[in-house]
């Protein structure tokens, strides 16, 4: 069924995409916006992410294509991203948290954080903590939290949860893909009956540039590895489901892949591990809670 002609239509909705200025982000938002959505870019490159706000409105036809510009790796560049979105929106009814990166080497942030673990997972928890109650008051609304199957290289050891004692790029990366889907499922829970639904999603092994940041040796191996990898075109076709598709109405705390729901790791479904990154995320952002 084609999104526009069923009960859950994203036209003259608003949409926001973070990490929209290149890759699946960027496939995602057009997306969004061939539909007639009024989607909001989120990127912390202003020079990249109006070239591709103008790109999206061309191909679209739609000019309601706009940009806030953020570094979401710290807490004050979320809070001042979140800010100006509150402001400028009276209403929210799709969030798509899909920043983040591959990292080759432990950096540490203006808020004493390893960056993968920011980017990749506290500013999915801290944005959409800020945006929630206009997200609720929106509703029926929808929260797609970029995953990947790289979850299934991750572990949540809380003593070592930032890589301090020993860094591996792909250890963090996975790492940080588990704990998108442990904190989907934990928001959804914690949602239930707001009208307000939560998915994880899987893109697939894309060609894009999330692998730029990544040693020398893992760009070798990465670009290497594209040979069969997907398009940014098929790599948005299942969150572009998870944020628009009828059938998907109501439906909550998935692991979404190939445009249907798929089974992650036992891991992901531990809700002691859930709670706890939750705890911990509300901590180190100084979020009340739900």
């Amino acid at each position: 069924m084609d999104a526009a002609s069923g009960p859950w239509v994203v036209k003259e909705k608003v949409c926001v995409v973070t990490g929209a200025s290149g890759g699946i982000g960027k496939e995602v938002a057009l997306g969004l916006a061939r539909q007639g959505a009024r989607v909001v870019i989120v990127s912390h490159s202003k020079e990249r992410a109006t070239k591709a706000v103008d790109e999206i409105v061309h191909t679209s036809l739609n000019p309601h294509v706009d940009l806030v510009v953020g570094d979401l790796s710290t807490n004050d560049g979320v809070r001042a991203a979140a800010a100006e979105i509150d402001r400028r929106y009276g209403q929210l009814h799709v969030l798509v948290n899909n920043s983040g990166l591959l990292i080759g080497k432990r950096t540490i942030t203006a808020d004493n954080l390893d960056k993968t673990f920011a980017l990749n997972h506290l500013a999915y928890y801290h944005l959409t903590h800020l945006l929630l109650d206009k997200i609720k008051a929106s509703a029926p609304a929808r929260i797609v939290n970029t995953a990947s199957s790289a979850h299934r290289l991750g572990k949540m050891d809380f003593d070592n949860l930032q890589g301090e004692r020993r860094y591996s790029q792909w250890r963090a990366y996975g790492t940080s893909k588990l704990e998108n889907i442990l904190f989907t499922f934990e928001l959804a829970r914690r949602l239930a009956g707001t009208g307000v639904t939560a998915n994880a999603v899987h893109p697939g092994y894309v060609r894009s540039g999330f692998a730029t940041t990544a040693s020398p040796l893992m760009r070798v191996v990465v670009r290497a590895g594209m040979v069969g990898a997907l398009s940014v075109e098929k790599g948005a076709r299942t969150t572009l489901w998870a944020a628009t598709s009828p059938d998907l109405e109501g439906v909550t705390g998935k692991f979404l892949a190939r445009c249907k729901i798929a089974e992650p790791t036992a891991a992901a479904h531990d809700e002691a591990a859930q709670r706890r990154l939750w705890e911990l995320s509300e901590h180190l952002t100084s979020m009340p809670a739900v």
